[in-house]
């Protein structure tokens, strides 16, 4: 079996393990098997794993950007929600909103480099933590994953909604706003589309879990999907879910970035980031939000 084939097969295991809720005995069992030694399985685990620690695109202190992280309050919903909140440095200036939504890792490092990276090309960006209720994101991965689970998806939904409706009524944006989301958190920006309540303006998707196709007729704002060429798992949902929007002629698109894998975008996975797709996704979000949130 050569490198490339184990490397995939990798890929795939700790995709059942960190979305399907493989036991992690089971899951390094299969992978010392897979490697050959423990070792081996550990240097492969390493270059799978999401690292939130690895250097980010964007400096958390930079200069050019307005940084706060802390709780902010959401009429209607128990208690508060914790977030972390970045802006351009500019004055007199009302921003188009976007709400940056985490995988099922919660908000950790990685998530809040994309959020500065957005308020670098011109956004009022939240980016919420939705383990809030749960105390907030801990460091260990695995603890968040499980506590993501445990949340009552429809109180999750509101809360995205509640986010988004006091981000548009904030003085500093231009009552305008939209949500971009990964894995965990691309599956919901699909769902808060298509609430009956939804206030948001437009919505992106990098590979998430689709809904129903039936539902295609209950998208209420402009969606682009991002997905990866290797993911089987995530476009046996989303495909349907892009080719019955389209027969409902709603304004979505979606590409496919092909030999890719599942998050290809997190640049704090070694083996998964892919820097050309990446770049491209991003380039195509930023044109999408700016066309029906600033224009």
């Amino acid at each position: 079996m050569n490198r490339q084939t184990i490397r995939a097969r990798a890929i795939a295991l700790y995709d059942r393990f960190t979305h399907e809720h493989l036991d992690r005995r089971a899951f390094m069992a299969e992978l010392v098997a897979l490697a050959g030694s423990a070792a081996g399985a550990n240097a492969l685990l390493t270059s799978i794993a999401a690292d939130p620690a690895r250097a980010a695109l964007t400096a958390p202190d930079d200069k050019r950007l307005v940084i706060r992280k802390g709780p902010y309050a959401l009429p209607g919903h128990d208690g508060e929600m914790k977030g972390y909140f970045a802006s351009p440095r500019v004055k007199g200036k009302k921003l188009p909103a976007v709400m940056v939504i985490h995988e099922n890792r919660g908000l950790n490092a990685h998530i809040e480099d994309v959020a500065r990276r957005l308020a670098l090309d011109g956004f009022f960006v939240c980016a919420p933590d939705f383990l809030s209720i749960k105390g907030g994101t801990p460091p260990d991965e695995d603890h968040a994953r499980a506590l993501i689970a445990e949340l009552h998806y429809p109180d999750v939904v509101a809360q995205a909604i509640g986010t988004l409706a006091r981000l548009k009524k904030l003085d500093n944006t231009n009552g305008k706003a939209g949500l971009i989301g990964f894995c965990w958190g691309g599956a919901l920006v699909d769902r808060v589309l298509i609430a009956p309540d939804s206030p948001a303006d437009a919505g992106v998707s990098y590979y998430g879990m689709a809904p129903s196709p039936e539902d295609a007729p209950k998208l209420r704002a402009p969606l682009l999907m991002h997905l990866a060429g290797n993911d089987s798992r995530v476009n046996a949902t989303a495909t349907p879910w892009a080719e019955a929007l389209k027969r409902a002629g709603k304004p979505a698109e979606a590409y496919t970035y092909p030999g890719v894998d599942h998050a290809f975008n997190n640049d704090s996975s070694a083996a998964r980031y892919n820097k050309a797709a990446a770049d491209l996704a991003w380039d195509r979000t930023i044109a999408f939000l700016k066309k029906y949130l600033a224009e």
